[in-house]
C-alpha cells in the first residue's frame, strides 16, 4: 500500500465512523446555530448593530463549535486500542494523523462553513459579505482542526482534558479569529478583504504542514 493510498484509507475510515456517529456532528451544528441565534435576542433587533457584530459572532460560534468536537479526534481510537495499532504501521505516523485531521475537518468544519451564510441572513449580511464569510471559514477552519489536533493529542487521556484543550488552543487561535472576521469586516468597509484572507491562507499552510507531525509525536508520548 502506497503512502497516498494509506492516507486515503484513513480519511475514508474516519468519515465512515463519523457517519455512523453522525449525532456528534449534529450536536456541533446545533450548538453553532443556537449560539448564532441567541446573540440577536440579547443585543436587540437593530439592523445596523446586527450587521456590525454578525461576522464576529458567527466566527466565534464556529470556533467554539469546532472546539466542542476536537476531543473526539483521537479519543475513540485511543479507547479501543486502534490508535496504538495505527502508530505501529510502517507508514509515517504524521500521515496517519493528517488523514484523521482531514476527515475531522470534512465531517465537522465543512457543515459549519456551509451553514454560516444561512445564519448570516438573520444578521442582514449582504451576499458579498456572506461569500467572504464562507471563504474565510473554509480557509481558516483547517487551522482550528490542525492546531486543535495538536492540543487533543497533548491532552489525550488526561483528566479534564477537554478544559485543558480549550485553555491550550484558544490563545493560539486568536489570530485566526482576527483575520477571519477581519476579512468580512474589510468587505463591509468596501475593501476586497484579500489581505486578511491571504494571511489566513499562509497560517493554514504552515499549520497543515507542521501540526500533523507535532500531534503524532504527542500521540506517541501519550501511548507510551
Amino acid at each position: 500500500m502506497g503512502l497516498v493510498r494509506f492516507f486515503c484509507s484513513i480519511v475514508a475510515r474516519d468519515l465512515l465512523l463519523s457517519w455512523r456517529q453522525r449525532g456528534d456532528v449534529l450536536v456541533g451544528l446545533m450548538f453553532f446555530a443556537l449560539v448564532a441565534t441567541l446573540f440577536p435576542l440579547a443585543v436587540g433587533p437593530e439592523p445596523a448593530g446586527l450587521l456590525r457584530i454578525g461576522p464576529g459572532v458567527l466566527w466565534v460560534a464556529a470556533l467554539l463549535a469546532n472546539l466542542l468536537a476536537l476531543p473526539r479526534l483521537f479519543h475513540g481510537d485511543w479507547q479501543d486500542g486502534s490508535l496504538e495499532l495505527l502508530l505501529l504501521t510502517p507508514f509515517p505516523s504524521g500521515v496517519m494523523v493528517a488523514g484523521k485531521m482531514m476527515a475531522h475537518w470534512l465531517s465537522t468544519s465543512i457543515p459549519l462553513a456551509l451553514a454560516a451564510p444561512l445564519l448570516g441572513i438573520q444578521y442582514g449580511l449582504p451576499s458579498e459579505q456572506w461569500l467572504m464569510l464562507l471563504a474565510s471559514l473554509l480557509v481558516g477552519t483547517p487551522i482550528i482542526t490542525t492546531l486543535g489536533g495538536v492540543g487533543a493529542a497533548l491532552t489525550l487521556g488526561l483528566r479534564q482534558g477537554e478544559v485543558l484543550l480549550a485553555l491550550l488552543v484558544l490563545p493560539l487561535l486568536a489570530p485566526v479569529l482576527i483575520f477571519g472576521s477581519g476579512a468580512v469586516a474589510a468587505v463591509a468597509a468596501g475593501q476586497s478583504g484579500m489581505a486578511e484572507l491571504s494571511l489566513l491562507a499562509a497560517l493554514a499552510c504552515a499549520a497543515i504542514f507542521l501540526a500533523p507531525w507535532l500531534a503524532a509525536q504527542a500521540l506517541r508520548l501519550a501511548i507510551e
